[in-house]
């Protein structure tokens, strides 16, 4: 433990470094479409062939608006214009923190990327629900479309507890 920490850390015995290791940031946006929004079927682990909103690590050098950008347009080939961040969720258990824009789809010249079988515009009633990749999307997802009933967009945070 390094002076005035309060937790262990990895530090080099020759030159005393501390190498930190913190959650990894999950950036995605939710890609809307009149009343649909945009989901990608996963073609890689974890949860190959199950559904998500475009997302993945950020990067190095890049904002998170950078990184959903980036993200949408790598798993969806969809160009997008970022609004408000919309849900930020701890997952703990994984050293990970969720973060979900809204965003409105440009136009709907998309196609599946590199990561993704296959795409598509669904609504609330659309969405595949028992075949959601990941708890941060399916509790994205309800508050968004909660929120739509409602037509007030409110900013959604919380933790994934372990199964």
């Amino acid at each position: 433990m390094p002076p005035g920490d309060t937790l262990l850390r990895y530090v080099c015995d020759e030159c005393g470094e501390i190498h930190y290791q913190n959650p990894k940031l999950v950036i995605g946006a939710i890609p809307e479409w009149d009343a649909r929004v945009l989901i990608c079927k996963r073609a890689i682990e974890p949860r190959y062939g199950y559904w998500t909103l475009p997302a993945g690590f950020m990067e190095n050098g890049e904002s998170t608006g950078q990184a959903a950008l980036r993200e949408t347009l790598e798993e969806a080939g969809a160009r997008i214009e970022l609004r408000e961040p919309f849900s930020m969720l701890s997952v703990a258990q994984v050293n990970q923190v969720h973060l979900f824009y809204r965003a409105r789809l440009l136009d709907l010249d998309f196609k599946p990327g590199e990561e993704t079988l296959e795409i598509a515009l669904v609504t609330e009633g659309e969405v595949p629900w028992k075949d959601i990749a990941f708890r941060t999307v399916g509790l994205t997802l309800k508050h968004y479309f909660a929120d739509r009933a409602r037509g007030v967009y409110g900013f959604h945070a919380g933790d994934i507890p372990p199964r």
